[in-house]
């Protein structure tokens, strides 16, 4: 399987922090032919904790861990980065994976959208909205963020980990 993968870095926008130094991931159609198979392959590669459902419709972001969001059903648009990010338009099968820190919400989906989402070794996420007051915790909550061992997708030579170093 020929995969265009794509990254790219989001800037601290003075709202979000998003993460100077991991870019953002996107795996275009990888799990096209299989999006049953998104949990199985994150979980084999150490990504654990999933869950299955939509995204919040508000910029959110994790500052103590990575996240990879699949999509298992539907497409959708969502907004990554805060207001100034990037909008990418999902479909069944893509996949991306959001440093710690990096602001996401959902513009627009399809009736049966639904992504699964899973972190680094199962760590539990926290949830942080845009607010100056945590901004500085938070910005130092994601330096101390480990980079994972294992691409959620490709496992121990994926192009994550060529890609996060730090």
């Amino acid at each position: 399987m020929d995969i265009q993968i794509r990254s790219f870095f989001i800037q601290d926008d003075g709202e979000v922090p998003n993460n100077p130094d991991l870019p953002v991931v996107v795996y275009p159609g990888v799990f096209a032919e299989r999006p049953d198979g998104l949990e199985p392959a994150f979980s084999r590669h150490q990504w654990t904790g999933s869950w299955t459902g939509g995204i919040y419709d508000y910029h959110h972001y994790h500052s103590n861990t990575h996240e990879v969001l699949g999509v298992q059903s539907g497409n959708a648009t969502v907004l990554v980065g805060g207001d100034a990010g990037e909008r990418l338009d999902l479909q069944v099968g893509d996949v991306i994976v959001l440093p710690a820190g990096t602001a996401h919400m959902l513009i627009e989906a399809s009736p049966d959208f639904a992504v699964v989402g899973a972190y680094p070794n199962g760590t539990t996420p926290n949830t942080r909205e845009r607010n100056p007051t945590d901004r500085t915790q938070s910005i130092t909550e994601i330096r101390s963020v480990p980079v994972p061992s294992m691409d959620p997708v490709f496992g121990e030579d994926g192009p994550l980990l060529h890609k996060w170093v730090k």
